[in-house]
């Protein structure tokens, strides 16, 4: 059985199509497995590390702008996508694949497109509650549409009805333990407060962060860990300026990055974040409350209506950018930390939401056209 996989651009489309590939690995050693991506993106290195054989095509994404030089790249652009048709030919007349498989992105595009015009079954998975351009196209031309919510079906035009599968989430946030992850953050009986703003950080999220955090470590009703990002380094220096001993003051603690999520989401009462779509599996597969800040900077306004399909099931609330104030943020948290009833009611909400099994019904939607 040979199985090509197209992903690439961001973590959110590779982390999830490599979860789903080692576990047909694992179930199947016999299956070969490639990866078709781009070179200069993080596709290039994930993909290898994780052990699996990848092959580059040169395709980019269109700009929607009309600036010169946003015109110049789109003619590049244009002139990669009509490569890159052949170059996937090349590919897939080499591998031979069973089955092709997109995960998102605009490498999914001319391969699933090149295995279409092929006649070599097709399936693509779209992560997001509104569907991205290259999934909507190929959502009428794949053999299956999985989906990782409902609400995305409403926007999709495909072949056969789309199937809910969830989005894959790592093995160790889902076996973390909250009892056991409070004790090893040495944290006693009082709520315990996580947010981040992504790996990169959140400047809107650390500005509007500021206040209430140096008011949490002078009051210390709550514990409180807050990630500024990768690109946050102004901000640990203001709290070190604040009285901050290594990120550390009161209960409070910053951090430019979170590398025990499992450990800190698992232990946490209520999530503070963006909504992209692997936080939000997560966050759902935790039954975690939270509080969402969508980017209004990514593609389809699409983190808007990841989270909107949280908040229409009393599973999360939100404030958007345009309206993120400390005073809006320091009302919410404070309005549902002190609701337990209220935060286990929208916990379990969001419980609900998520797929337990979503790894394994992707790789059998992918085994099953194989075999066909």
């Amino acid at each position: 059985m040979k199985i090509i996989f197209a992903a690439g651009g961001t973590a959110g489309h590779i982390n999830p199509a490599i979860a789903v590939a080692s576990y047909i690995r694992n179930q199947n050693p016999q299956a070969e497995i490639l990866f078709v991506g781009t070179k200069d993106h993080m596709e290039s290195r994930l993909v290898p590390n994780a052990g699996f054989n990848f092959k580059t095509i040169d395709i980019s994404g269109f700009k929607r702008s009309f600036s010169p030089s946003a015109l110049s790249h789109n003619a590049k652009t244009l002139f990669k996508l009509i490569k890159s048709r052949s170059q996937c030919k090349n590919i897939i007349d080499e591998f031979a694949p069973d089955v092709c498989v997109g995960f998102g992105g605009y490498v999914s595009g001319p391969v699933i497109e090149q295995a279409v015009s092929m006649k070599i079954p097709c399936c693509i998975h779209e992560q997001n509650a509104y569907p991205g351009i290259t999934n909507k196209a190929l959502a009428k031309k794949a053999d299956r549409v999985m989906i990782a919510v409902e609400d995305a079906a409403k926007h999709l035009e495909s072949k056969n009805k789309p199937v809910v599968t969830g989005l894959p989430v790592r093995g160790e946030l889902i076996k973390a333990n909250k009892e056991f992850s409070r004790a090893q953050l040495g944290f006693k009986s009082k709520p315990f407060i996580l947010s981040f703003g992504g790996s990169l950080g959140a400047a809107p999220l650390n500005e509007a962060m500021f206040d209430i955090l140096l008011e949490d470590a002078q009051k210390e009703n709550y514990y409180h860990i807050h990630s500024v990002g990768t690109n946050g380094s102004e901000y640990l220096e203001k709290f070190e300026k604040a009285g901050f001993v290594n990120g550390k003051k009161g209960t409070v603690e910053i951090r430019q990055y979170i590398d025990n999520m499992d450990v800190c989401m698992s232990a946490a009462d209520l999530v503070i974040g963006r909504a992209g779509a692997s936080s939000i599996s997560e966050i759902e597969a935790l039954g975690k409350a939270s509080v969402l800040i969508p980017s209004p900077y990514v593609a389809e306004n699409h983190q808007y209506h990841n989270a909107m399909a949280l908040v229409n099931r009393n599973a999360a609330r939100i404030i958007e950018e345009k309206d993120l104030t400390t005073e809006n943020l320091r009302s919410l948290i404070y309005k549902l930390i002190e609701d337990k009833p209220l935060l286990s009611e929208i916990g379990k909400n969001a419980l609900n939401m998520s797929v337990k099994d979503s790894t394994e019904k992707i790789a059998g939607i992918i085994l099953s056209l194989a075999k066909s």
